[in-house]
């Protein structure tokens, strides 16, 4: 008959054995899917609708080239004089390739003195970025700008 001790430390061994395999292994990640242009479609219709969307009155400043992805400054402003009758009710910014298509959504008012928004933003790659403002009279104002990006965020890839 054998000894408890020794079968406790071999299966203590057995243990630590699969452990430091298991740890060698390479590890699986996945990355999150990228926006599609079907889901960047979709994601611009959610907003505007059955609407037309004409290019102009927005202006989007990002930098054509960046660093690091994971905090890109961006300001969208729109041509428009804020005044009771002609503003802007909201901005919509929107992405080609990060995991979902729309950046954020900025409603306006009257108040708010001037069109324009500056936030900071993740890309998961080198891509195209939409803004299309909504105006009180009911019509959608777009631009498009292409951002490369040298070194990715939004991955969790393992190095």
């Amino acid at each position: 008959m054998r000894k408890p001790e020794n079968s406790t430390r071999r299966q203590f061994l057995s243990l630590a054995g699969s452990a430091a395999v298991l740890g060698a292994a390479p590890l699986l990640t996945l990355r999150p899917a990228e926006a599609t242009p079907a889901t960047l479609a979709a994601a611009i219709r959610n907003v505007v609708g059955a609407a037309v969307v004409h290019t102009g009155k927005v202006k989007i400043d990002v930098p054509p080239l960046v660093e690091n992805g994971n905090t890109v400054p961006m300001t969208v402003s729109v041509l428009s004089p804020m005044t009771s009758d002609d503003y802007v009710k909201s901005i919509h910014v929107f992405n080609e390739k990060n995991p979902q298509p729309n950046i954020g959504n900025f409603y306006l008012g009257l108040r708010a003195g001037r069109a324009q928004i500056s936030t900071r933003i993740r890309l998961a790659d080198s891509q195209k970025i939409t803004a299309i403002a909504h105006l009180a009279d009911g019509s959608f104002w777009s631009a498009s700008a292409d951002v490369v990006v040298t070194l990715a965020a939004c991955s969790d890839e393992v190095i």
